[in-house]
């Protein structure tokens, strides 16, 4: 049976916690420089994963923690559901952060000020105000006493913005009993709504995107082989000549636009509600429609890969025998084997192509019971509006859970003003989320908790 519905004072405290905690944990520097090197890496994981274990502590859950190395713990609770022989639920987010130059901010990009309604600072999209959502979700149950229809997890994972390679990967690779029983898990980069006029009635109306696909993703290393020389003899093998001619071909490639099925449903959807059709032929007429996600909307229409660094040589008078370059592909659902085979050919024989991580593509029922559970919860909070889904084009620890048959979502649920530009907040220079949207978030998730 459902979960009782909370008291006023309850639901005050639900909405308050998950704005203070967001803005706690964003005041705790985790910043992901990539690798496993306490010089490179977010030395605030650790703080991070102290202050949810004290969280949870306090209102008698006890948290189990595994270190994948020093100094990068993940925490996971249970919390046992009334029918036991269900496949439980995930709620995980991430605590590290990618980089934020503070001379670039007009604020403090860890002070988490809130200006205008919003709370400023990085990792308040990505995806602290849903670590602090669920934890606020937690503690409710743990003080009320009471059992969830399934049982629950709650996980707060380490190193997703380095592919998760020491945290949610490193975990289903060496403890996969911690998920034993889990068969469905929602995340980050779903759940937000986007604000779209309304056939027929001169209104407009929200429409909140469940991420039900998400792209795969490679990242590698170009690496050209050629004929150490001295820069003043000619070269026809020079290494950076032929890595030069194989970014040139690989960023000169036009991938093909592929309508897969999310991304045909969400237009499919953004029609029904509209009365805007959408035209293959002529897309970029339509995509203004879909608002704050347009930028990862854009992103899920072909395969790409993007040229990221470059290093070669070590005197200007001497020509290497190597250079590099290293790049970010990202594929659709089933496209991983011919788009890796692709960067192969248009490098050229004397470039060799270097995979360093690979995160696999996920393609989830866009109809399920927890989908409908999820439009529910929405729906409740926001009466009217509708639900649709959508591809993300980037990664979330979905894709590791994934390699355990954990069927994952994008849903963290946020009512979003119709004119914020929402897709290039993450990653991006003064990241911020609505306080409001917060608040509605926790109610929404305390709700699909409640009920799925």
């Amino acid at each position: 049976m459902p979960i009782a519905a909370p008291t006023a004072d309850e639901l005050a405290v639900l909405q308050d916690e998950a704005v203070r905690f967001t803005r706690e944990l964003i005041r705790i520097d985790t910043t992901n420089f990539g690798g496993n090197d306490p010089a490179t890496w977010g030395r605030g994981e650790a703080e991070a994963a102290d202050h949810v274990v004290a969280l949870l502590r306090e209102v008698g859950l006890e948290p189990t923690v595994i270190e994948s190395h020093p100094g990068r713990p993940s925490v996971m609770v249970r919390i046992p559901g009334e029918d036991r022989s269900r496949g439980g639920l995930i709620l995980h987010g991430h605590l590290d952060v990618v980089p934020a130059r503070a001379e670039d901010w007009s604020v403090d990009p860890f002070g988490a000020e809130i200006i205008d309604g919003m709370i400023h600072g990085r990792g308040a999209v990505d995806m602290k105000d849903m670590v602090g959502m669920i934890l606020a979700v937690a503690r409710h149950l743990a003080r009320t006493g009471q059992a969830p229809p399934r049982d629950l997890m709650f996980a707060f994972f380490a190193d997703e913005e380095n592919g998760s390679v020491w945290g949610a990967q490193w975990l289903v690779e060496n403890h996969p009993e911690v998920f034993d029983g889990m068969t469905e898990a929602i995340s980050e980069v779903g759940g937000y709504s986007i604000t779209l006029p309304e056939q027929g009635t001169g209104q407009d109306v929200r429409a909140y995107l469940i991420q039900t696909a998400e792209k795969g993703l490679a990242w590698g290393r170009l690496r050209a082989h050629g004929r150490a020389g001295h820069g003043s003899v000619p070269n026809d093998e020079n290494a950076i000549v032929r890595l030069a001619r194989a970014i040139a071909a690989i960023d000169a490639h036009d991938f093909p636009i592929e309508y897969i099925a999310s991304v045909r449903a969400l237009f499919d959807g953004i029609t029904e509600i509209t009365g805007t059709g959408w035209d293959e032929q002529d897309i970029e007429s339509f995509l203004p429609l879909t608002g704050g996600a347009r930028h990862f909307v854009s992103g899920t229409l072909r395969d790409s890969a993007n040229l990221t660094m470059v290093s070669g040589g070590y005197k200007v008078n001497v020509i290497p025998q190597t250079a590099e370059a290293g790049f970010d592909c990202r594929f659709l659902p089933g496209h991983q084997e011919e788009v890796l085979a692709l960067l192969d050919e248009l490098s050229g024989e004397h470039v060799e192509l270097i995979i360093d991580h690979v995160g696999v593509s996920v393609d989830s029922p866009r109809e399920s019971p927890l989908v409908e559970a999820m439009t529910a919860a929405v729906q409740a909070e926001d009466p009217g509006s509708k639900v649709l889904p959508y591809c993300l084009s980037a990664g979330t620890d979905n894709k590791p859970l994934s390699a355990l048959g954990i069927t994952g979502y994008g849903f963290a649920p946020l009512q979003l003003p119709a004119d914020l530009d929402f897709a290039p907040l993450f990653h991006g220079v003064d990241e911020r989320v609505p306080v409001d949207a917060v608040r509605f978030g926790a109610r929404v998730l305390l709700r699909l908790v409640g009920e799925a």
